[in-house]
């Protein structure tokens, strides 16, 4: 059957609201959780100057200057349904079910039907996939954006290929990278492609390889260049806040780091977070024949096809490689879907019961999401973020109802989620002395402030797991704390000690934890909001 018959059978009208309806389902517990970390630092900051003032560029915090879509696009949603985190989320899941359509779109074009099911399963279900879903980053709509630009590419439908990907980078500027390697991979000599293909339908075919100069691969470059001339136009700065460009571009390339950097890259596109179980399936899968089914071969991914996958996920690893502060995951998520398409289909043309080998792939991701892996990762990229949250809540709305008028030291994101409510962990500002982090030296450095603070708020910056990989290797630690901004927090007690206070709050879950600290001075404070309760009794 045809790709273009599938599609009839399956109907965008009939798919979207599905894939909407599933992820709402799975996402129903956390839609009502308050902002984290990015969210609250910058994305949902500069959409609510988007929504006040109609500016795109921000002013409540210093601008990035990440394309304005998202931002304009959750704008123009709170104004419609009203600004609560709830809505954002949900938003959110709208721009996750399209990018899944995108990706089931794109795995049926280029396989079939069962390959496009399956791909659409495991990318639903592989944890940076499902907890971007609903979180108010860029990445996740870059990324969604990009599939329907591929699969515009891959239909050969300049045009919309032309659309799909402008759109793209003014999502996220870093969606260009996928039109560039396509346009490059396009641009090379015959003799440095593959010679033959295999068509979707499972007959030989060749390819035409020959150079092809794909300019519209290129016009992307157009919007992104507007836009960053409107943002220097307004600010004077074409990249975003010179702290912002020396952390993610200039700090960033070293030789060593790089290298150490690209091996990150390639382990998140191939083994993170339980990966590893597909690409090993299918690494042992190439090592048995075909399938035939009543005499041709299941097919295959046509070469050609196969290849621009590629170029654009070495594409992806090596400029993260080279940009990029802090390594996340998320700044992947163009090309997690492209591995676990390839893989599929593989699995699907060589193992009889590749049906069953999918399942428990999708199950290992799930299992992902809940148990934090043996080594260090970023929250963001399972459910520990809500084990966050969560935490965060409990303390803040200790310190609000204990402390209301104490000034608090502690670090971001907890200074942006005390001082400013519609973030949703208090409900009125608090006074905040801001540190970097809670390492031995920024704690000691925070006794000379003594006289600024009442109460310290004190968490984990960061996963540790209980038994990390390579604890015993002092040159990775050693390249971690100078490339990769890795510290160690100092625990509640030993903080209290260290600051002179006491205790007087502290939970931890899974390795996450938060605390309280009371100092010297802080009953003055509290006197004080006494008394301003008692003068404004009703507020």
């Amino acid at each position: 059957m045809s790709p273009a018959t599938d599609s009839r059978r399956y109907p965008t009208a009939l798919l979207f609201p599905l894939f909407f309806l599933v992820l709402f389902a799975l996402h129903a517990p956390l839609l009502h959780l308050p902002y984290f970390w990015d969210e609250a630092g910058y994305y949902v900051p500069a959409a609510r100057d988007v929504l006040h003032t109609g500016s795109l560029i921000p002013h409540s915090t210093l601008s990035n200057a990440h394309p304005p879509l998202v931002m304009a696009y959750l704008a123009l949603t709170w104004k419609i349904m009203g600004f609560a985190p709830v809505v954002t989320r949900t938003a959110m899941l709208l721009l996750a079910a399209f990018s899944l359509l995108g990706v089931f779109r794109l795995a049926q074009r280029v396989a079939n039907t069962e390959v496009a099911v399956g791909s659409a399963i495991c990318t639903a279900l592989y944890p940076v996939f499902f907890s971007q879903s609903s979180l108010a980053h860029l990445d996740l709509a870059a990324a969604g954006l990009t599939f329907w630009g591929m699969l515009a590419y891959v239909k050969d439908r300049r045009l919309a290929t032309a659309i799909w990907f402008s759109l793209a980078v003014l999502t996220k500027e870093t969606a260009i990278l996928a039109p560039l390697a396509l346009f490059f991979w396009e641009a090379l000599p015959q003799g440095l492609k593959p010679g033959l293909g295999m068509a979707t339908g499972g007959t030989a075919e060749a390819v035409p390889f020959q150079r092809s100069w794909r300019a519209e691969l290129l016009v992307p470059i157009l919007p992104l260049a507007l836009w960053y001339s409107y943002h220097y136009l307004r600010t004077g700065f074409v990249f975003g806040n010179p702290e912002f460009f020396r952390y993610n571009v200039q700090a960033t390339v070293q030789p060593l780091r790089i290298l150490l950097a690209l091996g990150l890259r390639l382990w998140q596109v191939l083994g993170y977070l339980n990966l590893y179980f597909l690409t090993l399936a299918t690494l042992l899968a190439m090592g048995r024949p075909p399938i035939k089914d009543s005499n041709p071969e299941r097919p295959r991914i046509a070469l050609h096809t196969q290849f621009a996958f590629l170029s654009v996920i070495v594409t992806y690893a090596l400029a993260m490689a080279v940009v990029g502060g802090a390594v996340l995951a998320r700044y992947m998520l163009p090309v997690f879907p492209l591995v676990i398409i390839i893989c599929v289909s593989t699995l699907r043309r060589r193992v009889q019961k590749w049906r069953v080998v999918v399942g428990i792939v999708a199950l290992t991701f799930a299992a992902a999401l809940f148990v934090n892996p043996p080594y260090g990762f970023s929250i963001e990229d399972n459910l520990a973020y809500r084990d966050y949250i969560r935490l965060h809540q409990g303390a803040e709305n200790f310190l609000e109802a204990r402390y209301p008028m104490a000034r608090v030291l502690t670090a971001w994101p907890a200074s942006d989620e005390l001082s400013r409510p519609y973030l949703g962990y208090v409900t009125r500002p608090m006074r905040v002395v801001r540190i970097e982090d809670f390492t031995a030296e920024q704690l000691l450095s925070a006794t000379d402030l003594r006289s600024k603070f009442d109460v310290a708020l004190v968490f984990s910056t960061k996963y540790e797991p209980p038994h990390p990989w390579f604890e015993r290797w002092h040159q990775w630690q050693q390249w971690k704390t100078e490339f990769f901004g890795y510290h160690r927090d100092v625990p509640p007690a030993a903080a209290a000690q260290i600051l002179g206070g006491q205790l007087v709050y502290q939970t931890q879950h899974k390795n996450q934890w938060v605390g309280v600290i009371e100092v010297e001075g802080v009953e003055e404070a509290r006197a004080i909001s006494r008394h301003e309760n008692a003068r404004h009794p009703f507020e």
